[in-house]
C-alpha cells in the first residue's frame, strides 16, 4: 500500500456538519437526510464521503470519539440541476421524518492531497494513517484541512473499502 499525491477539487455535494461518533445516532441521521434529498432530486451522485476533526490539541485519533466533528458530503458529479433543485428536494422529503433541512449545496476544494486505500476494517485504518504520515514526513508536507475519507463500500460492509485522502502544503 503506497501512497499518491493528487489534486482534488472543485466538486459540488450535499452536506450535512456535524459532531459524534461514526455509526451513532447524529450521524446515522445525517447519512439518511443526504440520501433522502438525493433520492428527491432523482441526480445521482458519488459515494458517502467524510471530513474529519477535532478541535483539541490531542491527535485525532486520542480524542473521544462522541467529540469528532464531521462534513458528511455526497458528490454530484452532474451538479445539482436546476437552480432551487436541492430546497424542492427538502420539501418534497420533509415528511420523510430524516432531517432534510440540516441538507446544504456546497463545493469542495481541497488542492494537493496524499491518498490511500484501505482495504479493512475502520477500526484497521490507524495503521494506513501512519503510511500516510510517513510518506507526508519524508516529502516534507504537512496536513492542510481535515482528513477525508470515501467510503467506496456499504458502512456497514464485512470488508470495507476506503480512500484516505489528506489535503496537504509544504511544510
Amino acid at each position: 500500500m503506497t501512497p499518491t499525491i493528487t489534486t482534488c477539487g472543485p466538486v459540488t455535494c450535499l452536506n450535512v456538519t456535524g459532531m459524534g461518533e461514526p455509526g451513532g445516532t447524529e450521524h446515522l441521521a445525517a447519512v439518511r437526510a443526504l440520501f433522502t434529498v438525493a433520492g428527491a432530486m432523482g441526480v445521482g451522485t458519488g459515494p458517502l464521503e467524510g471530513q474529519w476533526w477535532v478541535e483539541d490539541e490531542r491527535h485525532g485519533l486520542e480524542v473521544p470519539r462522541e467529540q469528532w466533528r464531521w462534513h458528511l458530503l455526497l458528490p454530484l458529479p452532474g451538479g445539482p440541476g436546476e437552480p432551487g433543485a436541492v430546497e424542492r428536494a427538502r420539501e418534497l422529503s420533509r415528511a420523510s421524518g430524516a432531517s432534510v433541512d440540516r441538507v446544504r449545496l456546497v463545493t469542495v476544494t481541497e488542492g494537493e492531497c496524499v491518498e490511500l486505500l484501505h482495504e479493512g476494517p475502520f477500526s484497521e485504518e490507524h495503521l494506513s494513517l501512519k503510511v500516510m504520515e510517513e510518506f507526508m514526513a519524508e516529502r516534507g508536507l504537512v496536513p492542510n484541512g481535515p482528513h477525508h475519507e470515501i467510503y467506496l463500500t456499504p458502512l456497514d460492509d464485512p470488508a470495507p473499502r476506503t480512500v484516505l485522502r489528506q489535503p496537504v502544503r509544504p511544510a
